[in-house]
């Protein structure tokens, strides 16, 4: 959003009320939007509102107004207004000192929820089971809220989790734009659970009175034009349903449900908030519905999150109130089972995907009861291994309070599973079942003892392949002109490719650690130029916090997980009309890097860098032997893969030595080690190492100046966009340090050495 195209002015500043101010005294605008910028957007204005600088320049908020944000933000004001409409929130005490949060927790009893006002991705939130849980977890919420006020709930651990996004216009015109099912009960935060669209456990009876209250809470806290969030949790003993809270503004929930839906909640918010009423704006899919017709869903969407523990050995695993994921993916399906392991393969985390162990008797059930009991990032996977393992719902349930629905579902699963282990031969009966319940080509050749491309070849050789359904907000009501599709193995398909000659864009999936919205931008402007260059841009994705991912970005969008099996089934279908000119895969980081050549051999054509100049960009020893046959001079190096060989590099070269695998992105597996035993620690702890997985290991330099060189090569000409200087001495990873553009320090005799050393 900092390109200049996308704005008539474009300002890179803090986003602080006093530069704030600086640009609303030069600009003069009529009006702030600040309902689509998160919480630091409705923070700004409400200080701006408080030191008088909306007065002073008599700018007007829309969307939301100060006293609307107030009702939405501010707990106690929050809690009146539940009360007020006839609705019930948790038992709970306001409170703005530690000694009053001491007094609050003896009156409502242990455990409590802290949740601070004017927070987001609940910053300073937790469960506190006694006296020195409250003193930490409400001392660090009341420093996180700007009003130093945290709200302490009775604990409702274990209730079910739900999510309502709503829109309403100035005339009074509400809409639920989508419900939303936390999968993980109540206790860890919405980002971190792993949730589905449309609630599924819900009776039409709790649906339509948590649809009346939703109503009525946009209307009493005077969200006038635009969207809110609203959090629900209903106790699964009793039906009891409370109303956890509201966010007057869009949230991370609004994109999930935008992409879930194909219902633009941002961009209609927009419109309402400069005066339009949802009967005026058109659905940009059917073209013919107006955003006032509530969308319909006739699939399934579930979000996944990513975590990155891996990275942080020391934190602890445990989910809470406060969000730890770092980003998520995002997959649709004609059922649960379908969409749920679509979901678990698009995070590019094998662990993540479900196995089943040849033989159940080795799993330690009670082990897995008791490590399921606390909410954690591998929880689910544990749950199926249970079950698979023989543990019965009730059990299941008990330990984790995950509704005995969502378990039955993952039953399903295994019951599939075991149907494939079992059976005499593939027929295509059984892949076509085992296909619509989600199941990869790899997993099933796991099942089977095959080789992923055996599966493939086979289920081919069967015609089975799947059909690509279109996200229309309708259910098939009405006609979509906007190509969003999914894939599924039902019987009819709904994707009909053009004659145009196409390109195919691969995104970068979950955001991660060292992978992230950069790549993702990088993506969208691929899309962007190659649609004013005449070509019919395609882009396969499966994060719903990109840009990548809106239906209007690229030409047809496919909501996929980037994975060999989908992306050649995407690339086959779009083969059947017009001219595939290729596959770009360098733009969306690591993801689409590591396909590469698995693309070439199934003989897709890639556009750009080739899978063999990847490889000796990405392969540290052919890199190694790259610069060498430039004359290029580079730290002393070997390549290892066993840790003998790197002990005898690592004495050559001389301690400290940075140790490194090759085809990895954001530094992981990356270390810098000092001596024999945190060499073997590492190549323990952090990489697998043999013939196929080999590591650099190179002398580490100390006190060097890092540079990071951005530039562009055709063939006959360079380009060197930028020269980054690392503020930080080599050894601290480029994405974690500081830098200066143009480089400070350097000579221009260095800054031309940098140019031919680039050519070269």
């Amino acid at each position: 959003m900092t390109d200049p195209e996308f704005s008539d002015a474009t300002y890179i500043e803090p986003i602080t009320p006093e530069f704030v101010e600086r640009i609303i005294a030069k600009e003069r605008p009529d009006a702030i939007l600040a309902t689509l910028g998160g919480q630091t957007a409705l923070n700004i204005a409400i200080a701006l509102h408080k030191n008088g600088a909306l007065a002073r320049y008599d700018v007007e908020l829309i969307g939301a107004d100060v006293d609307a944000i107030e009702r939405g933000e501010n707990r106690e004001l929050f809690r009146t207004i539940v009360a007020q409409i006839g609705a019930e929130s948790a038992r709970s005490a306001v409170c703005h000192s530690l000694d009053d949060c001491l007094a609050g927790a003896q009156n409502l009893g242990y455990p409590v929820v802290v949740r601070p006002s004017f927070t987001m991705g609940g910053a300073g939130s937790g469960i506190a089971y006694d006296e020195t849980d409250l003193r930490r977890i409400a001392g660090a919420g009341l420093q996180a809220s700007p009003t130093t006020e945290v709200l302490l709930e009775e604990s409702i651990l274990g209730w079910k989790e739900y999510e309502l996004e709503l829109m309403r216009d100035n005339r009074d015109n509400v809409v639920v734009v989508c419900s939303i099912e936390n999968l993980d009960p109540m206790g860890v935060h919405t980002g971190d659970s792993i949730t589905v669209a449309p609630a599924m456990t819900l009776t039409d009876r709790e649906f339509q009175h948590m649809r009346d209250v939703g109503i009525q809470i946009i209307r009493a806290v005077g969200v006038d034009t635009g969207g809110c969030n609203i959090q629900f949790a209903i106790d699964p003993s009793d039906g009891r349903m409370i109303v956890i809270e509201m966010n007057p503004r869009v949230s991370r929930s609004s994109a999930l449900a935008s992409k879930a839906t194909g219902f633009p909640i941002a961009k209609i918010a927009a419109r309402l908030a400069i005066g339009y009423t949802l009967d005026e704006i058109p659905n940009d899919i059917t073209r013919k519905t107006p955003a006032s017709f509530e969308p319909t869903l006739d699939y399934v969407v579930v979000k996944v999150p990513r975590f990155a523990f891996e990275k942080f050995p020391q934190a602890d695993p445990i989910l809470t109130t406060t969000m730890k994921s770092v980003g998520e993916a995002m997959a649709i399906g004609r059922n649960f089972t379908e969409a749920l392991q679509k979901a678990l393969r698009s995070l590019e985390r094998p662990e993540a995907v479900f196995f089943w162990p040849e033989h159940r008797s080795d799993v330690d059930l009670a082990a897995l009861l008791v490590s399921m009991s606390k909410p954690h990032d591998c929880r689910l996977s544990l749950v199926q291994r249970a079950l698979w393992a023989g543990a019965t719902i009730e059990q299941v349930h008990a330990s984790t309070s995950i509704d005995p629905w969502f378990l039955d579902q993952i039953c399903l699963i295994n019951e599939m599973a075991d149907d494939l282990r079992s059976a005499d031969g593939l027929t295509a009966g059984i892949i076509r079942d085992a296909k619509r319940q989600g199941f990869s080509d790899r997993q099933i050749g796991q099942l089977r003892g095959l080789a992923e491309h055996e599966v493939r070849e086979l289920r081919h050789g069967l015609q089975i392949r799947p059909v690509f359904k279109t996200v229309d907000t309708c259910a098939a009501e009405f006609e979509a002109t906007t190509p969003y599709h999914y894939s599924s193995y039902d019987d009819e398909n709904e994707a009909v490719p053009s004659d145009r000659r196409k390109v195919v864009i691969l995104g970068s999936g979950p955001n991660r650690i060292g992978q992230g919205i950069e790549f993702d931008y990088s993506c969208v402007h691929a899309a962007l130029t190659l649609r004013d260059a005449g070509y019919e841009t395609i882009m396969i994705n499966c994060n719903p916090e990109t840009v990548s991912t809106d239906y209007d970005t690229a030409d047809r969008l496919y909501f996929e997980p980037l994975t060999l099996e989908d992306v050649l089934e995407v690339v086959q279908l779009e083969r059947q009309a017009g001219t595939l000119v290729g596959v770009i895969v360098q733009l969306g980081g690591q993801t689409p890097l590591g396909l590469a050549q698995s693309l070439k051999d199934a003989g897709v054509p890639i556009l750009g860098t080739s899978p063999e100049a990847i490889h000796l960009a990405e392969e540290r020893g052919a890199f190694g032997k790259v610069l060498a046959a430039a004359g290029l001079p580079a730290p002393e190096h070997g390549t290892a893969s066993s840790f003998s060989q790197a002990q005898a590099i690592a004495k050559d070269v001389g301690y400290p030595v940075l140790v490194r695998p090759s085809y990895v992105l954001g530094g992981r597996g990356m270390e810098i080690v000092f001596d024999d035993v945190m060499l073997a620690d590492y190549l323990v702890r952090s990489t697998e190492i043999n013939a196929n997985h080999p590591v650099l290991v190179d002398r580490f330099l100390d006190n060097a100046i890092e540079i990071d060189v951005d530039a562009i090569y055709d063939g006959d000409e360079l380009f060197l966009a930028g020269v980054m200087e690392h503020i930080e001495e080599a050894g601290i990873h480029s994405g974690d340090s500081a830098c200066v553009l143009p480089p400070i320090t350097l000579s221009a005799d260095d800054i031309d050495r940098i140019r031919e050393s680039t050519l070269a």
